[in-house]
């Protein structure tokens, strides 16, 4: 279903809008900030309570090249040619020791977490640029911590944060402007995903406990809610435009760090990796899987 905007109504365009999740919580707020919501997901059905609200739902798979095309006229249809932001929140998460993985899995979620969101870039930038329009890139404090068991997850986000860096400076001369989004703990709908199991034959056996509490570890600590994240979120990507060295202070800010545990960690950005170490040490119970590995090993020395 697509409606279109009113005249000189801004439009914004966001990925992965199932209900319970981040970008749910996005539509709702952007609809509450007077923009014109382009809502999309796999199944355009679930979206039913958004259209009912006036905002536009279409279908869209992020990983797949023609539905993305499709899109891309649809939104072209609705918009008459100018998107004035696009936010890429669609994601994977993906919760394994580096020692297990499996790489076609791997690579999913590289598609979902990182290439989709080079692909609707590359889809969409005419649209933007036509408005000078902004994008909204969601990444994650993961990208800067060793989130452990979330090596893949952090490749990822690490990743968007770097492609946005760059996107940034090469669209800056077309005044499309490019925000990440450094998203601490926050409600959604990860633990819903399908969840990875260790193998028997895991390094990590002796510590199952541990792994089975970090697979649901972002829903259970310092995890804030949906609409308070997307209610900040929302409000700073929609202030003024200020000059770089003043943007994070008074405007728009580039980086938004934002959600549990956010705060710690850009401190750590700023003092230094040892802060971060140290703080991941404790909190993923590093000292207990240490333990736990030692005396594996202690009783394999004895057989």
């Amino acid at each position: 279903m697509s409606v279109g905007p009113k005249p000189g109504q801004k439009t914004v365009l966001v990925t992965g809008c199932t209900p319970g999740g981040i970008g749910h919580g996005l539509c709702l707020e952007y609809h509450r900030q007077g923009l014109h919501v382009i809502a999309t997901a796999r199944r355009p059905e679930v979206l039913a309570e958004l259209a009912a609200m006036g905002m536009s739902t279409l279908a869209l798979d992020v990983t797949d090249g023609e539905s993305i095309k499709k899109c891309h006229g649809e939104v072209y249809e609705i918009t008459g040619g100018k998107l004035d932001i696009l936010v890429n929140n669609a994601g994977r998460t993906h919760t394994h020791p580096a020692t297990d993985i499996l790489l076609p899995d791997v690579r999913q979620t590289f598609e979902t977490n990182v290439f989709a969101i080079m692909a609707m870039v590359q889809a969409f930038v005419d649209q933007l640029i036509a408005a000078k329009g902004l994008i909204v890139n969601i990444s994650s404090l993961s990208a800067v911590t060793p989130y452990v068991f979330g090596s893949v997850y952090c490749a990822s986000k690490a990743a968007v944060a770097a492609y946005s860096r760059t996107l940034r400076m090469e669209l800056a001369p077309f005044g499309v402007r490019v925000m990440v989004s450094m998203t601490g703990t926050v409600k959604s709908n990860t633990a819903s995903q399908s969840l990875r199991a260790l193998p028997e034959n895991s390094l990590y056996s002796r510590a199952r406990e541990i792994f089975e509490w970090r697979v649901v570890f972002s829903q259970q600590n310092s995890t804030i809610p949906t609409e308070v994240f997307s209610r900040r979120l929302v409000s700073d990507s929609l202030r003024p435009e200020w000059p770089a060295f003043l943007r994070s202070w008074f405007g728009r800010p580039d980086w938004f760090w934002f959600g549990g545990k956010a705060s710690i960690v850009w401190l750590g950005t700023c003092l230094g990796e040892w802060l971060i170490d140290a703080v991941c040490w404790g909190t993923f119970r590093m000292s207990e899987i240490a333990k736990l590995v030692a005396q594996d090993e202690g009783q394999k020395k004895l057989q």
